[in-house]
C-alpha cells in the first residue's frame, strides 16, 4: 500500500499489541547528566513500541524535560543543598590541582575528593528517597497506577527503593553504581585481571599494578560500606524488613542492561542476567545543517578535527584553552569546537566554535578525521560505531580508564589536562591524523562493534519486554548474593575442613605420643 508512513505503522502495530495484550506501564527513575542521554533514547523506543512510559524528575532537572510526546513525567522536589552544574566546574578545578601533585598525594587527595563527593551525592539521594516514600499521597499515586516494571539506572538508587517498595520487577540501564563498574556487585571480579574503577590500569598487570589495584578495591569497599550504605540505613529500617539492606536491593535486579562492549571492555566474569548493549544511541549519520555542511566541505582534502567535552563542563580553564586553541590553529583541518564561555585569543581562522553540535552525525561524515572528547562513554561509543580516532582528554569520574581502554587497543591518544602544552597537543594530533594505524585500529573496533545479530537499541528493548511478558527473571540470577558473605566465600567451609585436619592431627599425635610413652616404660621394665 503506497503513502502509508511511519506514524501510520507506529499506531498500528501499536494498537495490535494493546489488542494481543502487550503493552505495559514502565516507571522510569533515570539519572541526569550524560546518563540521561542514552536514557532517552531508549525511552524513545519504547514508546515507539506503544508502551506507557512515567517519569520520575526533579522540578529543576538540567537535561530531563518536563513535557514530551514520549512520558509523562511525575515532579518531585529535591532539598536545597541540590547539586547545579557549576558543582562540576569547580570539581574540575581542584581535580586539575590534585593531578599536578606526585602519585602517592594524588591517590590520597582523589580518594578524599571521592569520599566527600559520595558522601553529599547520596546523602542529598537519601534525603529525596525519603521525601518520596514518606509522601502518602505520591506513593498511592504510584501505586494506582499500577506499573509492571521499573526501568531506573542505579548510578543513584532512588529507583531501587522505589521498585521494591512497590514490589515490581526491575531492570538497569546501567555502567556504574556505588563506587565503580556495575560488575563489582554482579558478577566474580577477580582484581588480579580485573581493574578497579580508577586505577587507570589494563588487565595484564605486574605485581606492583596489582598492589595498587588491590589499593584502589579496597579505598572502594571501605568508601562503599562505611558512607554510602550508612547513608541508606535508616530509610531502609522504617520502609522495609529488618533484614533489608541496600546492597541485596541492588543486586536483585532482574535484568542489568549493561552499557559496555568487550571490543571496549577488558574481558572479565560475567552472569547470565546482563545483557550487553553499549552504543545504543549510536546511529548512521544524518545530512548536517546547511551551514555545518559547507564548512566540512571548506575542509577540502584535509578534513575536520571535532572537539566536545560532554554535558557537565562547558569550557576548561582558560590557560589550557588558549593551549588547545593555539594547536588547533596551526593545523591544516578545519576544526568544529562545542564551546561555551570566553572566546580564547589564540583562535585561527580555521576553527568553529559552537554552542552545541550533532555530534553523532558528525562523526558519521566522511570529513571528520579525529575526535578530541573529554573520555565519556556515550562519545567513545559513538567514535567506535564510525570508526573515527580519538584524542583523549580525560577530566573528570572513569574517563581516564574510558580513554586508556581505547589506547590499550590502539584507537586513541591520551593527554593529561593539567600540564598539556600546545605542543603536546599539536604532536598528538598530528599522530592521530597522519599515523593510519589509529584510524586502520578503530574502523576495526567499529567492525567488531555493529556485527551483532540484533542492534543494541533492539536488544534491550526485547530484554525488557521479556521481563514483563515472564514477570521478572528468577531463573536468570544467581543465588550467590542470598548467602552471608562468609558462606560465599567459602570460609564456613573451609573452617569446618581446617577443624576436622586440626582434630585429625591432634588424634595422630596424641596416639604417637601415648604409644611412645608406652614403648618407653616396657623398654624401662626390661632394663630394670
Amino acid at each position: 500500500m503506497q503513502g502509508r508512513g511511519r506514524g501510520e505503522d507506529m499506531q498500528q502495530g501499536a494498537q495490535a499489541r494493546f489488542e494481543a495484550g502487550l503493552l505495559r506501564k514502565i516507571l522510569v527513575v533515570p539519572v541526569d547528566g550524560s546518563h540521561w542521554v542514552n536514557m532517552e533514547i531508549l525511552l524513545k523506543h519504547l514508546h515507539y513500541r506503544g508502551h506507557q512510559l512515567t517519569v520520575i524528575r526533579s522540578k529543576s532537572s538540567w537535561y530531563i524535560q518536563e513535557s514530551t510526546p514520549h512520558y509523562t513525567s511525575i515532579n518531585v522536589k529535591l532539598m536545597e543543598d541540590e547539586v547545579d552544574l557549576s558543582f562540576y566546574e569547580k570539581l574540575l578545578q581542584r581535580t586539575l590541582d590534585i593531578r599536578r601533585k606526585g602519585p602517592v598525594l594524588q591517590f590520597l587527595h582523589q580518594q578524599m575528593e571521592m569520599s566527600s563527593m559520595q558522601m553529599l551525592g547520596h546523602g542529598i539521594c537519601a534525603k529525596m528517597a525519603a521525601l518520596m516514600l514518606n509522601n502518602s499521597v505520591l506513593m498511592t499515586q504510584l501505586k494506582d497506577v499500577q506499573f509492571d516494571l521499573v526501568l531506573t539506572d542505579p548510578g543513584l538508587p532512588i529507583g531501587v527503593l522505589l521498585a521494591h517498595y512497590l514490589h515490581l520487577p526491575m531492570v538497569y540501564n546501567v555502567r556504574w553504581i556505588n563506587t565503580g563498574d556495575g560488575h563489582f556487585i554482579i558478577a566474580p571480579s577477580p582484581i588480579s585481571f580485573v581493574p578497579v574503577t580508577g586505577s587507570m590500569l589494563g588487565d595484564r598487570m605486574e605485581f606492583l599494578q596489582r598492589v595498587q589495584n588491590l589499593l584502589h578495591y579496597v579505598m572502594g569497599f571501605l568508601q562503599e560500606h562505611f558512607i554510602i550504605l550508612p547513608l541508606y540505613q535508616e530509610l531502609i529500617s522504617r520502609h522495609f524488613s529488618p533484614a533489608t539492606d541496600l546492597l541485596s536491593m541492588q543486586r536483585s535486579a532482574d535484568l542489568w542492561l549493561m552499557r559496555a562492549d568487550f571490543v571496549f571492555e577488558f574481558p572479565r566474569p560475567t552472569m547470565p542476567n546482563v545483557v550487553y548493549v553499549a552504543g545504543f544511541q549510536c546511529r548512521p549519520a544524518q545530512p548536517l545543517p546547511a551551514d555545518l555542511e559547507k564548512f566540512m566541505q571548506s575542509s577540502g582534502e584535509h578534513g575536520v578535527v571535532l572537539m566536545s567535552l560532554g554535558t557537565l563542563i562547558s569550557a576548561l580553564p582558560m590557560e589550557i584553552t588558549e593551549r588547545i586553541a593555539a594547536a588547533f590553529a596551526r593545523l591544516p583541518q578545519n576544526v568544529i569546537w562545542r564551546y561555551m564561555g570566553e572566546k580564547p585569543s589564540t583562535l585561527g581562522n580555521n576553527t568553529l566554535l559552537v554552542d552545541w553540535l550533532p555530534q553523532n552525525d558528525l562523526l558519521g561524515h566522511p570529513k571528520t578525521r579525529v575526535f578530541v572528547a573529554h573520555g565519556g562513554t556515550n562519545g567513545l561509543y559513538e567514535a567506535i560505531y564510525h570508526g573515527v580516532p580519538v584524542l583523549g582528554l580525560p577530566l573528570l569520574f572513569d574517563q581516564f580508564d574510558n580513554v586508556l581502554r581505547l589506547q590499550a587497543r590502539g584507537a586513541a591518544r591520551a593527554l593529561e589536562v593539567a600540564t598539556l602544552s600546545t605542543e603536546e597537543v599539536l604532536e598528538a594530533l598530528q599522530d592521530l591524523l597522519e599515523n593510519p594505524s589509529y584510524r586502520s585500529s578503530m574502523e576495526r573496533l567499529s567492525r567488531l562493534h555493529r556485527d551483532w545479530p540484533l542492534s543494541p537499541l533492539d536488544s534491550a528493548t526485547f530484554w525488557i519486554e521479556y521481563v514483563i511478558r515472564n514477570k521478572g527473571t528468577a531463573h536468570l540470577r544467581s543465588e550467590a548474593y542470598s548467602l552471608p558473605w562468609y558462606s560465599y566465600h567459602s570460609l564456613d567451609v573451609v573452617t569446618l575442613l581446617l577443624v576436622v585436619i586440626g582434630i585429625f592431627l591432634w588424634a595422630i599425635v596424641y596416639v604417637c605420643r601415648k604409644l611412645c610413652h608406652r614403648t618407653c616404660q616396657k623398654n624401662k621394665s626390661k632394663r630394670d
